[in-house]
């Protein structure tokens, strides 16, 4: 196998690596096999968020169809277009909205769960097309993992903020996707690449103002996702720097399991709040 701190050829049951005296860098055999996951991108954890995102869309549609053309923003015009095919509250929070009831009753799995959550057709439109824009190039940055990661921490900070700030529902990806953006910066700033850096503030500049500018937009869990991908980046290695260990890719797989965790946890508790079932 191929150490994953020197990235020279070692047996798979070293203790240590005789060339740069890393413990255990077979991580008790499962280095191999996350290498091989992460490191042939046999797991693009990209099509892994949009899927999950799409998924969960149509679910929540399905688990209320009642609500599907509802306009809660009333009216007509771009409020209605807005609001087309909306997925109704309960069903949002059966999948794990945060924010609301669920903060209330300390449902903190869903500071994760909500990241895949959207409440319209355009909503989710515009934040996959900016996962689609980002996610690859942060991915190619940091690796596969560290990426996920980043867009796992972006989205749960900002959240929190939100939630402590506002304390209102609130679901989507978008504060995770200000944490790829802030990753970015991270990364344009580390290797002094000046164009690059000023377009990516521009983008993040101009998404925040139009984010004030518009209703119902969540300012906040942007500000905490910018916040947590900033914080979150600046603690990780780029990929030509450092092959990714065998504790991040594990920790990608946790975050990963911990989001359908929550999903799950969220059907179960508000199922039970329906149907009067106590604790």
């Amino acid at each position: 196998m191929i150490c994953p701190n020197c990235e020279k050829l070692i047996g798979m049951d070293e203790e240590r690596c005789p060339f740069c005296g890393a413990w255990r860098p077979g991580f008790y055999g499962m280095t191999p096999k996350l290498q091989r996951l992460f490191g042939g991108r046999k797991l693009d954890l990209n099509s892994v968020i949009v899927g999950a995102c799409v998924v969960l869309y149509v679910a929540a549609l399905a688990l209320q169809p009642s609500a599907i053309f509802q306009m809660s923003g009333g009216g007509g015009g771009f409020g209605a277009l807005f609001n087309f095919l909306s997925p109704g509250t309960r069903a949002l929070y059966q999948l794990g909205m945060t924010g609301g009831i669920a903060w209330q009753q300390g449902w903190w799995w869903t500071l994760f769960s909500a990241i895949y959550l959207h409440g319209s057709l355009l909503h989710i439109f515009f934040n996959l097309m900016w996962v689609r824009q980002l996610g690859p190039n942060v991915t190619e940055v940091y690796g596969p993992a560290r990426a996920f990661i980043i867009f796992t921490v972006g989205g749960a900070v900002g959240f929190v903020a939100s939630n402590l700030l506002s304390g209102t529902p609130t679901i989507g990806a978008s504060g995770s996707i200000f944490g790829l953006l802030a990753a970015l910066i991270v990364y344009s700033r580390r290797r002094h690449i000046a164009m690059l850096s000023a377009q990516l503030w521009q983008w993040a500049i101009i998404m925040f103002v139009m984010g004030f500018m518009m209703s119902g937009v969540n300012n906040w869990a942007h500000l905490g996702g910018f916040a947590g991908g900033w914080v979150s980046a600046t603690v990780m290695r780029f990929d030509d720097e450092k092959r990714e260990t065998p504790l991040v890719q594990v920790l990608a797989l946790a975050l990963l399991a911990l989001t359908a965790f929550a999903v799950v946890m969220s059907f179960v508790n508000v199922t039970k709040l329906m149907m009067g079932i106590g604790p």
